[in-house]
């Protein structure tokens, strides 16, 4: 079972300055991962805590620089000793689509610039958000669609040069609408799924489950609480991860704990926790 953890799920532990990407290292290994899947904000000169929760929160507005080189020379040299590739780099502030072309042609800058870390680190996916008109817009004519398919292969040719793996994430936007993602995923060959259990359009979810597991090269099982008997009342995990076996996948198991009760580390734990009784069933 190949296992990882999503870096968002520590990202108020980020913000408050109590992790950065060497402890994240530390921490994955600790907690029994064979992979690791940052967030780009944890591979960024970030000035202060609210910026980390605003780019959390905004991901269609975040602004979010790598550092230099020798910098994720040092990451990469950090992981290596602790024996644990990179698998996805989720990158906010680098989508498809934008109403302005100005900032379509910022953000694919910015996105040509993450492939290119992602390289250097040895990752295997990079995490490219479709986009749309504003976190809450899902609408998607001909004209955005046509925009989207031409963006990622553009970032498909290039991503190809480092053997990295382009996917496209149930995330904001017209992402958030499974007849969307199946359109984006059908027109665009080599393109992959990073499938997140949430993030769906509200009444979708358990549709979105059964059409887009097929599709999946990647997982975000997201959780946000936990009953005495470890299980997540508020969503059915067990259901998710049998959909996305039935539908044949084998990638890593990927989680994105946000817990309500802000105890990041316990969240992880008991996600992971979950997802081996499962597995294991």
């Amino acid at each position: 079972m190949e296992l990882s953890i999503c870096s968002f799920s520590f990202h108020r532990l980020l913000a408050a300055g109590k992790q950065h990407i060497f402890r994240y290292i530390t921490d994955c290994k600790e907690l029994g991962c064979t992979l690791l899947d940052p967030w780009n904000a944890h591979l960024s000169q970030l000035q202060s805590g609210d910026a980390v929760l605003h780019a959390g929160h905004n991901p269609d507005a975040a602004q979010l620089s790598a550092m230099d080189e020798e910098y994720i020379a040092r990451v990469k040299t950090a992981a290596d000793e602790a024996g644990l590739p990179f698998g996805c780099i989720a990158v906010d502030g680098a989508h498809i689509y934008d109403p302005k072309p100005e900032a379509r042609d910022k953000n694919r800058a910015v996105a040509l610039r993450w492939i290119e870390i992602a390289g250097t680190l040895g990752a295997r996916q990079v995490r490219i958000d479709a986009g749309g008109v504003g976190n809450n817009s899902t609408e998607m004519p001909d004209e955005v669609l046509e925009v989207i398919v031409d963006g990622y292969n553009d970032i498909l040719g290039r991503a190809g040069e480092h053997n990295i793996e382009v996917l496209i994430e149930n995330h904001w936007g017209v992402s958030q609408v499974p007849e969307n993602v199946v359109r984006i995923l059908d027109a665009v060959p080599g393109l992959g799924l990073l499938f997140d259990t949430n993030n769906w359009a509200e009444g979708t979810q358990q549709r979105a489950w059964e059409m887009c597991a097929p599709y999946a090269k990647a997982t975000h099982v997201k959780t946000f609480e936990f009953d005495e008997a470890g299980n997540e009342p508020s969503v059915d995990i067990p259901k998710a991860m049998r959909l996305l076996i039935d539908g044949g996948y084998d990638g890593s198991w990927g989680i994105e704990s946000c817990p309500k009760d802000g105890d990041e580390y316990k969240g992880a734990r008991d996600t992971i926790a979950l997802m081996r009784r499962v597995l294991n069933q």
